[in-house]
């Protein structure tokens, strides 16, 4: 039961469906109030205090995402969950990023929902700033750097499922970690899994386990990583290089919250967060019929991109420390810091291969260091790739030219209005509005 302080407002057009809401409410111990549209409901919440704003995404008057809209202009600091249909996902993602507590889907299971009202309650609004970095964490200080952190500290403590895209050696990873331990799952396990390295044949015992005999090399019963995992995180890395037979495995596990180990006839439930990450465009990889749209769109609940090194050039030099301190542990010197030249040489470098190549080079300069400093003497030769890496064709829509691009995008994806209007990185009612304008027929 809640405590009978917490006072909630219902913002549901739906009657039958919001009186039962208000009905449930009741019982849990709320006080409860209904209204059925936008207007009616920024009365109340100038009228009254309210603990939480329960509300429909869609309404006759507007949107919660409006309403979400106001009560920041209004400087009320109320935790909103909104309601929303599978086919609104994207809708409640944008909500959350615009300062939404959480969403739940429609037809609204009552114990997610309690759980939800109990983290929105217990949650500091929309972010988490009270929880410790762990010993190493490194937290940039450039603008790409902190409004990532705003994205991670936004959706750690929630249930969603994260995508985390970014260049090899950028620190996904690195995010993924970041997310757990700002979740409420901190004290359970966080595995990490290279799908690049789980072979068709293999992937379904790694992930899901296996029985005793049920292949030649199954000489014991072994627990997958979901079982291992059980009440914390799985990170995918790499998510685009799982087998697709696989995927269509993966897919089942996350909608029914079940696995079932390799010749087995009995599923397992599991209760484990999902973070992927890739560092290829899936869009395009759904376009070739090398990832599948459904699992796509399972994962990507809510998306981070981590930026290459380059786009962040006043971190270096605090990454460059970083790793300097962890290889005088590693290697038993005491280098204290990097001339001038050399931490400019640093920051002006390409760094193809992100934090992982600025670490070795950090860690063999230290290794050649006779002094208290690295000098450019000590570095190895920085070598710029031949030619930068080759980027997927942009297909963000641009003011000039855009029925050309629109049919570009159509072409890619095969006629695919959603992938295509997420190529042009538009939603889809904007892609039809502007296919209507241009007479785009396909």
């Amino acid at each position: 039961m809640f405590a009978m302080t917490h006072k909630i407002l219902i913002v549901e057009d739906d009657t039958p469906f919001g009186t039962m809401l208000q009905s449930w409410f009741s019982k849990n111990g709320f006080e409860a109030v209904l209204t059925s549209r936008m207007e009616q409901a920024k009365k109340e919440i100038l009228e009254a205090r309210f603990s939480l704003i329960l509300a429909d995404l869609r309404l006759p008057d507007g949107d919660g995402i409006m309403l979400l809209e106001w009560t920041g202009e209004q400087k009320k600091n109320i935790p909103v969950i909104v309601m929303t249909s599978y086919a609104e996902i994207q809708s409640a993602v944008s909500a959350m990023k615009l300062g939404a507590f959480d969403y739940i889907q429609k037809p609204v299971n009552p114990s997610a929902l309690k759980q939800k009202i109990e983290q929105a309650l217990r949650s500091e609004p929309v972010t988490v700033n009270t929880a410790e970095h762990k010993p190493g964490t490194v937290i940039g200080k450039s603008h790409v750097a902190g409004e990532m952190d705003k994205l991670i500290k936004m959706v750690a403590p929630t249930l969603m499922s994260v995508l985390i895209f970014g260049e090899s050696g950028t620190g996904k990873e690195y995010a993924a970690r970041r997310i757990h331990d700002l979740s409420k799952r901190r004290e359970m396990p966080f595995i990490a899994v290279d799908c690049g390295s789980l072979s068709r044949e293999l992937a379904p015992s790694e992930l899901f386990g296996h029985l005793k005999g049920s292949f030649t090399s199954a000489v014991a019963d072994k627990k997958g990583v979901f079982e291992q995992a059980a009440g914390g995180t799985v990170f995918l890395d790499e998510i685009g290089n799982l087998p697709y037979e696989v995927q269509i495995q993966l897919l089942r596990a996350l909608q029914e919250r079940k696995v079932r180990p390799v010749g087995s006839t009995k599923d397992i439930p599991v209760d484990v967060r999902i973070i992927a990450a890739t560092n290829e465009n899936l869009v395009q990889a759904i376009v070739r019929s090398g990832f599948r749209e459904d699992l796509y769109h399972r994962l990507n609940e809510f998306s981070i991109t981590v930026p290459p090194l380059r786009e962040r050039k006043t971190d270096i030099g605090i990454f460059a420390m970083h790793f300097l301190t962890e290889a005088n542990e590693e290697l038993g010197k005491e280098v204290q810091s990097f001339s001038d030249e050399t931490m400019q040489v640093l920051t002006d470098h390409y760094w193809s291969g992100n934090l992982r190549e600025l670490r070795n080079v950090v860690r063999r300069s230290a290794l050649f260091a006779q002094a208290g400093e690295i000098t450019l003497a000590d570095l190895p030769v920085l070598t710029s790739p031949l030619s930068k890496p080759a980027a997927d064709h942009n297909f963000a829509l641009r003011p000039e030219n855009e029925r050309e691009q629109i049919e570009a995008a159509l072409e890619k994806t095969r006629g695919n209005k959603t992938l295509a209007a997420q190529l042009l990185k538009i939603d889809r009612k904007t892609l039809y509005n502007k296919m209507h304008q241009y007479d785009i027929k396909l």
